[in-house]
Parts: structure tokens; sequence; C-alpha cells
């Protein structure tokens, strides 16, 4: 058998020749023309891979483990099979357009979300591809893991290409113990991944917080940064009173970031002693007379999370302003000021020559958010026909937006479907984002007539494309017979830009596709 140094000399001589060209290296070696080096190459390479002597084959895995969840009926199998691949058979639309034939790619969301409401597993010979399409595509990643669950897991360990998934979160993390085998649990705890030990932590702590916690306590101090705020956040999940002595503990963390997520879950907390401290301090700062930001960062304000450093731009007094404001319970606003309730609170006017109204409105917006108060985001939206702009509380549409997510679903659809009526689409981007899918009703009407309005009007019809493509999601397929009148082709209005009605009757052609294949993708998820 050839040594592994055997032959170097003349494999030496090829690539010499290979970089220098044959016509300079003729008559050194073997090769004497291009096809002869090629060959010589060729006969080189068989006896060099021949002679190597073959490595200790390597253990052979276990099986993976059982997953005792169904699959999804067969139809529905194919249809996964054909969004992981992508294949949406679309032609060139005309006027930059993306042809008429749905994009199937961006239905796979839809379908994992309801896959995993049926309580279904992945075909076996389709975990590969969802690991895939979970490695490229990161808003998958949660449905994805879970779907391939402790065969994607089990996958996952022999390829380096998918070892994200071992640290996904709880998605995936396959069959937990019994949160009452206090043996098994304490073992997965000790000795699991990182994804496992999430997923497990969520579980105990649904069954009981408190043992959660105690969960956490045994090995928190010899956990990672960055795992000790990925637990912590855990924590937002049934947070409640008695999270308040190891959140307390944890604004003295040696993280940062852990201590300032510690400080936002108390203050989430309205009866925390973190909270009445931040109420002693912003209602030292605000009353009916005026505003007075604090004149300086002590350290009682930093251990309670309060960042020192403004971003640039904004200043120091009116950055630390806003972080005490925010995370002050709002409920101690109204004794403040004499009894009067949100709404009349935010209308009060505040010194414009000092500008702190802005930053006192914007600071209300997150206190709102975090609080989850739905009277407080009712007044500072203020009504849907409004103006952005004059809004009581920000003109921020992203702002807005985390406000409507306090209200209950069927009040946030309503108020945005009177803003889109009121104001367009061009507006309404970001806050239908935050509607429940599907688009029913109302929004669902309000959103087809804003379109359909938009095209008669002219407009310049790939300024709605984002629009578009969130409707083909997101609106609910029986409002599919609305959109069949909008699909003919018609004439360009005398301002519009050219091709602008071929683009438009194109949009609503695919939009109709995907609503129905959408309906029928839901039809085969069904079980039978």
């Amino acid at each position: 058998m050839e040594k592994p140094d055997e032959g170097y000399g003349e494999w030496e001589e090829l690539v010499g020749a290979a970089l220098l060209g044959t016509d300079r290296r003729r008559g050194a070696g073997p090769a004497g023309s291009p096809e002869s080096l090629l060959d010589a190459a060729a006969v080189h390479a068989v006896r060099r891979r021949a002679g190597l002597r073959p490595a200790a084959a390597a253990a052979r895995p276990g099986p993976a483990p059982r997953d005792p969840r169904p699959q999804p009926p067969e139809a529905a199998r194919r249809r996964l099979a054909q969004l992981l691949a992508g294949r949406a058979g679309r032609p060139g639309g005309s006027g930059g357009g993306r042809g008429s034939a749905p994009d199937l790619t961006e239905l796979l969301p839809q379908w994992l979300a309801t896959a995993g409401r049926h309580g279904y597993r992945a075909p076996e010979a389709l975990v590969p591809a969802l690991l895939d399409a979970a490695r490229a595509r990161t808003d998958l990643r949660p449905q994805a893991l879970a779907l391939a669950g402790t065969r994607g897991l089990w996958l996952a360990r022999l390829n380096p290409e998918w070892r994200f998934a071992l640290r996904g979160g709880a998605g995936g993390a396959g069959e937990l113990p019994e949160v009452t085998d206090t043996a098994g649990v304490e073992r997965l705890w000790q000795e699991g991944l990182f994804a496992e030990r999430v997923a497990l932590l969520g579980a105990v702590r649904a069954h009981e917080p408190a043992a959660a916690q105690r969960l956490l306590a045994t090995t928190w101090t010899t956990e990672r940064a960055e795992d000790r705020l990925m637990f912590l956040d855990s924590l937002r999940q049934g947070l409640s009173d008695a999270d308040e002595p190891f959140l307390e503990a944890a604004l003295d963390d040696r993280s940062r970031n852990v201590r300032a997520t510690a400080a936002e879950l108390l203050s989430a907390l309205t009866r925390s002693a973190l909270a009445g401290r931040m109420a002693g301090r912003a209602l030292a700062c605000v009353g009916p007379h005026g505003v007075t930001p604090p004149a300086e960062c002590d350290a009682g304000m930093l251990r309670d999370g309060v960042v020192e450093r403004p971003p640039a731009g904004r200043g120091e007094r009116a950055w630390w302003l806003g972080q005490l404001v925010e995370s002050a319970p709002l409920s101690c606003w109204r004794e403040r000021f004499g009894g009067l309730d949100a709404a009349q609170i935010v209308a009060l006017p505040v010194a414009a020559g000092e500008g702190w109204a802005e930053e006192l409105h914007a600071a209300w917006c997150r206190a709102a958010v975090r609080q989850r108060d739905a009277r407080w985001s009712r007044a500072l939206l203020g009504p849907p026909s409004a103006s952005p702009a004059v809004g009581p509380g920000t003109a921020s549409l992203a702002e807005r937006a985390k406000l409507l997510e306090t209200l209950p679903d069927g009040e946030r659809a309503q108020w945005v479907a009177e803003f889109i009526r009121a104001h367009g689409l061009s507006e309404a981007f970001q806050l239908l984002g935050v509607c429940v899918v599907p688009w029913a009703g109302a929004l669902g009407r309000a959103v087809v007539e804003a379109l359909e309005s938009a095209r008669e009007a002219g407009s310049y019809p790939w300024s709605f494309s984002g629009v578009m493509g969130l409707a083909e999601r997101c609106l609910d397929p029986a409002e599919a017979g609305l959109l069949e009148a909008l699909t003919a082709s018609a004439q360009d209005p005398p301002d519009a830009s050219p091709g602008a009605a071929a683009y438009w009757s194109e949009a609503f052609q695919r939009l109709a596709a995907t609503l129905r294949l959408r309906a029928t993708m839901l039809a085969e998820l069904t079980p039978a």
C-alpha cells in the first residue's frame, strides 16, 4: 500500500504544469499536453484515494425518540412539501409586478401555525427540509422546531448546520418529564440542552410558579449571562407579585442586561417596591403645575434600572424623566391630578416652551404598553379619525401599534378599520400588523375598499405592494368574493403611472388566488 508521502513529487509536477501551462512545462513529467495532464491527474487522484487507510467507524447514533403526535393528513403533507420547495410557479408580471400566481413561500408560516394548533408533528421525510427552512428564516424557527419535535433535535445533533436548533428556545424541545416527577425535572434541568431547559422551565412555571423559581435558583449563579437573561425573560409569562423577591435580587446581577430586564419586569408589577420607588420619583417631577425633570441620576435610580447616559440627540434630564414616568404605576396619576381620569389627564396642557409634553406623553405610552392598561391606551390613542400628528399620545405609528395591542381583539380591529377609512392605507401598515388574523368583518372590508379607492384614484401602485403582500397572508379567505370584480383589467386613469391598471389587475388576481389557496390549505389541515 502506498505511503501517504509517496508520489508527492509527481503530484507537485502536475500542479506546476497546471499553473504554468503545459506549453511551458512540456516534457516535464507525464503531462505533455492538456489532455494528458488531466488524465495523469485523474489516475494519481485515484491512486491516492485507494491507498488511504479507512478511519475507525464512528458509533452509530441511537434511534430518534418517538414522537407520539399524529402526522397531518396526506393532502396537507403534500402541501408542506410544496411550500418547503417554494414552487410558486409565478410567471413574470407586467409593470414590475410579481405575477398573478400565489407566492407559496409566504404561506409557510401560516401552514406551520395551523399545524401547531392541531397538534401535528412533521412527516419524517420532511424534517431535514424543515430544519433547512428554519436555518434560512429565523421567523420560522419557533413553529418549525416545534413541528420537527424530538426528531428535529435528534438530527440537529448530527449536522453542524442545524445546531441552532439546540439553542432555539422552547420549540422542538421534545418530550419533557412530568412536572410532578421531581427527579426527572432535576436531571433534565442539570443535564439538558438549553432548548430543553427553557421548555422545562415554562412547563414547571405553568404548573407551579414557585417551583419554577426554586428550580431557577438552584443554578442561577452558575449560568452564563445570556442564559440568565433568557431564563429571566421567560418569567414574563404568568408574571405575578410572587416573582418580586427573585426579581428584586436580580437588580444586583453582574450583567447590565439582566438588571435592566429585572427592573422592567418589576415595573410591570404595579404593587412592587420598585414601582413604588419610581412612583415617588415621577410624582416629584410631574404635577398639575408643570414638569420638573430630575437634576441628577443618583445611585438609587441606577440600581432601579435607569440608564444614565442618553442616546445621541437626547438631553439627560428628559431621558431620565421618561424612564421614571414609564416605570411608575399609571394608577398614581389619578390622585396627583385631583381625581381626573386618564383621558382628562392626557388632555391637560403641558408648558410647551419647556418641551416636556412630547417626552411625558411618550413615557405614558410606554407605561400603558408595559402595564397592559387598556384605559390609558384608549386615552393616548384618541379617536381613529384624528390625524396621528395631533393625537393626544404620540405621532409614532410604531408606538400607536403597541398601544393597540393592549386592546381587546375586536376593539383593535374596529379602531384600525376606522383609521383606514379616515386616512387610507399608507399610514396603516404598522397598525395592520398587530391585528388578529384573519382580517374579517369591518377590517377586511375596509382594507379591500381602500385598495379599490387607491386604484381608482390613480395612485402609484407599487407603493401599495407591502400592503398587498400583507393582505395575501392576513385577509379572511371569505373575502375573496369581494375581489372578483376588481381583477378585470381596466384603462389607466388619465394621471396614473403607465401600466398601473395592469399592475392593479394582476395584484388583485394574485390576492384572490392566494385567498382561495389559503382556504384550501386550511381545509387540508383539518383533522378527518
